[in-house]
């Protein structure tokens, strides 16, 4: 089965998906993107996984993907709806580099890498309350995570927190957080990537509130002190 078959992509999206592999296969070795180096592993576990949360993606909307790593999900999503505005965000300028890379290989438009934290992102005014989806896979606990997300979505946008098995203790950390930064849950989509026994959990918070002004706090202070 090709990767056609198994994303149910066009030929052109199928391209730009190999292209994209190829490059993440060459580049891994030089600098640490990822430990899943099988082909039909980077799929599901990349490339599959990520498109698991285009369903609550609209036309057109403007996305921040915080930690982004090597691209998951933001450009995957970008590939396969092009119409969506994303800012890739990472801590690690030597991901930044290969995401540029990725950028200008496959002549993708309407999306920008950029270096920083997000806790320092998300008090600057081009950022801050500005996107209608902020999302993020396998960054930090839910309480951490939507420090990190909150500031960035405007009141009326999503939060998607993509995480895997056993959420019902980070949900109970974290139903504080949520409500202190402005959230409240709107959907939980419990479901197993296809032909695998791997669990996978979404969360979907609404930003019902302005956050507050001293929200993010400084840098490394979200992940030592989550709010509970």
């Amino acid at each position: 089965m090709d990767i056609i078959e198994k994303m149910n992509i066009n030929e052109n999206q199928a391209k730009l998906f190999n292209e994209y592999m190829q490059l993440l296969l060459e580049w891994n070795e030089k600098i640490n993107l990822t430990a899943i180096t099988q082909k039909d592993e980077i799929i599901l576990k990349h490339f599959i996984d990520s498109l698991t949360i285009s369903k609550y993606i609209q036309k057109n909307q403007r996305i921040i993907d915080v930690g982004t790593g090597a691209g998951f999900p933001g450009i995957p999503l970008k590939i396969v709806n092009p119409d969506l505005n994303i800012t890739l965000l990472d801590s690690l300028n030597k991901r930044i580099n290969f995401l540029n890379e990725v950028i200008d290989k496959l002549k993708l438009t309407e999306i920008e890498a950029v270096h920083g934290r997000a806790e320092d992102l998300g008090r600057n005014k081009k950022y801050r309350e500005s996107f209608d989806v902020a999302v993020s896979r396998a960054v930090a606990n839910l309480s951490t995570l939507l420090e990190y997300l909150m500031p960035f979505v405007k009141v009326g946008g999503t939060c998607i927190c993509m995480k895997g098995p056993n959420i019902e203790k980070e949900l109970e950390e974290g139903k504080r957080a949520i409500v202190e930064l402005g959230g409240r849950i709107q959907k939980i989509d419990k479901f197993y990537l296809p032909d695998s026994d791997i669990e996978r959990n979404i969360i979907i918070i609404k930003k019902v509130n302005k956050i507050k002004d001293k929200y993010p706090r400084k840098a490394g202070t979200p992940a030592k002190e989550p709010i509970r």
